[in-house]
Formats: C-alpha cells, sequence, structure tokens
C-alpha cells in the first residue's frame, strides 16, 4: 500500500508541476498584467504586460506594440524573475523526470532517483517562489497605485490583469507539486529492484539447505 501512495504522489506531483510550469510561461507573455478601462470611451480597453503593451477596441480589435524600456521597473524586473521561473521549471522537470520510479532507468540506483526527486522538488520550489514574487509585486502596486489619493480622481487606474490570476495558482502549483515529490522521495518506503530482492531471498534458501544436508548427514 505504501508503494501504492508512492507512486500516486509522484504522479500527482509531476502533473500539478508541470501544468505549473506551462501556466508560468503563459503567465511571463500575456500582455493582461495589468488592464486600464477608460470610462470616457468604454469601447476602448489597454492592457499592459511583460513584453507588449495593447489597445483593445470595439471596431478595429487588439493591437499590440513591442515595450522594451517603457515600463514600470516592477515589470522590467518581473521578466527577468519569470524567466528565471521557467527555466528552473524546466530544470525541476528534467531531473524529478529520472527519479520517478515508474522510469526504468537507474532502477537498481533507487538512492540515486531518491535524490533527482529532492533535487526536483527543491527546484519546483524555487520555480514556485519566483513566479509568485513578481505577480505578487505588480499586484501590491497595483493596489497602491489604485489607492493612491495624489491622484485626480478623473485619471483613470489600473487594475488586475487576468495574467496574474493565471501567475498565483501556476505558483501555487509549482509549490504544492514540489512538495508532493519530497514528500514521496522522503516519506515513503524505497522499493527495492528486482535484484535486490534475489539477495535477499538467497539467505534463507542457502539455510534451509544446509539444515537438510546436515539432517541427511545424522
Amino acid at each position: 500500500m505504501a508503494l501504492v501512495f508512492r507512486a500516486v504522489a509522484q504522479l500527482a506531483g509531476i502533473s500539478l508541476s508541470l501544468l505549473g510550469w506551462v501556466l508560468s510561461c503563459l503567465t511571463n507573455y500575456l500582455p493582461q498584467w495589468k488592464n486600464l478601462n477608460l470610462d470616457f470611451n468604454e469601447m476602448e480597453n489597454l492592457t499592459m504586460g511583460l513584453w507588449q503593451t495593447c489597445v483593445t477596441q470595439e471596431e478595429v480589435g487588439m493591437q499590440c506594440k513591442d515595450s522594451f524600456l517603457a515600463l514600470p521597473a516592477e515589470l522590467r524586473i518581473s521578466r527577468i524573475l519569470m524567466f528565471l521561473s521557467n527555466g528552473l521549471g524546466f530544470l525541476g522537470l528534467l531531473v524529478s523526470g529520472f527519479g520517478l520510479d515508474c522510469l526504468r532507468i537507474g532502477e537498481r540506483q533507487q538512492d540515486v532517483k531518491k535524490r533527482l526527486l529532492i533535487l526536483g522538488g527543491i527546484l519546483f520550489w524555487a520555480a514556485g517562489v519566483t513566479a509568485l514574487a513578481p505577480v505578487s509585486w505588480v499586484a501590491h502596486r497595483t493596489v497602491q497605485e489604485f489607492w493612491d489619493e495624489t491622484i485626480p480622481e478623473i485619471v483613470p487606474r489600473w487594475e488586475f490583469g487576468e495574467a496574474l490570476f493565471i501567475g498565483w495558482f501556476a505558483g501555487f502549483s509549482l509549490l504544492l507539486g514540489g512538495c508532493l515529490l519530497n514528500w514521496a522521495a522522503c516519506g515513503t518506503q524505497v522499493p527495492l529492484a528486482s535484484g535486490q530482492y534475489a539477495v535477499a531471498e538467497t539467505p534463507p534458501h542457502r539455510l534451509h539447505l544446509e539444515m537438510k544436508t546436515t539432517h541427511l548427514k545424522l
């Protein structure tokens, strides 16, 4: 039963981590980090992401312009953190993938596979933190600017974009996936390889033959 729980935990952990990594990559490139609804022109909506600033009009549709320098500081730094999160998540998938019990490669080296699972879980933790940090920072700055009393009320305010919610979900999925992988590696019994079963069963068999031989001599 312990081996079943271990396999389920590994499958759930790698699935959640894969989902979180895909969503973090999507968050990185979506232009909907911040939304600006213009009250005087309800047919136009402005969105801002890490790489593009887009204007959506009812008649024309969405038109985007690449933005590399003309962005707030939190968005420029968020680019680096999101790239770091994507890279750490990719490394975590590679490392933990070789540590799964369902993969027959290195079946006789269970200690190595255990270390790979633990390392993969740690990489997913780091990827989750580096994904949550920029998303939460941009959200915090957006709230501060929204309630800034020094800005006249007539000036439109930035609000949360859809990418922020996807980023939060991605970060927590990576953290939870890393926790499940580490629990599977440290909190459950490591299965023995087929060769280890043979070694473990050999001494009783030999002892039985020796006792039978001694009995016949007597």
